[in-house]
């Protein structure tokens, strides 16, 4: 369902221009060759980055999709959904 991520599509939509700078980043100090610390400074930062917009994705479903399956009588399919974004979630 599209109505859970249309409430937060400005936030995440700014965060992942966010992150496609960070990466753009990356590729140039890989190519100019800057320190491997550094390197590695900024593709944590992308991790955090993504991890981020992960949880606004999955705070979306949880709040919007799967409540909605639950209000609707889908207590099976909202159980999977939620043992699906807990399993996503800790990968």
């Amino acid at each position: 369902m599209k109505y859970s991520i249309n409430k937060k599509e400005p936030r995440l939509i700014q965060r992942l221009k966010i992150i496609e700078g960070q990466i753009r980043g990356l590729q140039r100090m890989v190519e100019e060759g800057k320190y491997c610390i550094d390197v590695i400074a900024q593709t944590s930062a992308v991790k955090q980055g993504l991890s981020n917009v992960e949880d606004l994705l999955m705070e979306g479903h949880l709040s919007g999709c799967v409540v909605h399956q639950i209000q609707s009588g889908q207590i099976d399919k909202a159980k999977r959904e939620i043992l699906k974004v807990y399993r996503l979630k800790r990968k």
